[in-house]
């Protein structure tokens, strides 16, 4: 359990349903209070169809509120990125060291907030060439953690991702160059290959 901390769950249409939902009832679990943050819209619709009510809009919300930010995948990343205020607001969660979870496509967000340069990162393979070209090392595991930043590549991993997030919550805040990787176990993981 890791209670008293509060987690910014980054939304906007057509996000990966599980990549939101997922974490939000795991950081349930742990005592953590998750909030779905989104970019001003009443609601917003997942890949599926799956509707989802903000708790908060960005513009309303500081980084000093939160002790951690997750951004989901689907389509959304690409959406989010467009927005200045998403930017600066991972920017600053990222400078003050706290957790920074990024799953499947939400490698585009990090890539628009220049955070990649020299860490090491997983995403989902289409995306790859993008982190990459941001400066990024890519590592084909299921959960790849670079100090504060926690990156996974699809669905499939979001076990090993909250695992991952919920150590680095529970850790000091401040931890600029703890690097660890895990690759996925064989016997545990439905797809191990990146596609």
């Amino acid at each position: 359990m890791i209670p008293n901390k509060r987690v910014a769950i980054l939304v906007e249409d057509l996000y990966q349903d599980i990549e939101v939902w997922y974490p939000y009832y795991r950081l349930r679990e742990a005592q953590v209070e998750g909030v779905l943050v989104g970019t001003g819209k009443k609601e917003y619709k997942g890949k599926y169809g799956y509707p989802l009510i903000p708790d908060a809009t960005l513009e309303a919300l500081t980084s000093s509120q939160f002790d951690g930010v997750i951004i989901p995948g689907g389509y959304a990343p690409d959406i989010l990125r467009r927005y200045p205020s998403v930017i600066r607001f991972v920017q600053e969660m990222d400078r003050q060291g706290k957790c920074v979870g990024a799953i499947c496509h939400a490698g585009w967000v990090l890539c628009s907030a220049d955070l990649l340069r020299g860490r090491k990162i997983t995403c989902f393979f289409a995306i790859k060439d993008d982190l990459v070209n941001a400066g990024a090392t890519f590592i084909d595991a299921e959960v790849v953690r670079d100090g504060n930043l926690v990156t996974s590549r699809k669905p499939d991993d979001l076990p090993a991702f909250m695992r991952m997030v919920l150590e680095v919550l529970n850790a000091d805040q401040t931890i600029p160059n703890a690097t660890s990787t895990r690759k996925a176990p064989r016997k545990q993981t439905r797809v191990s290959s990146s596609r």
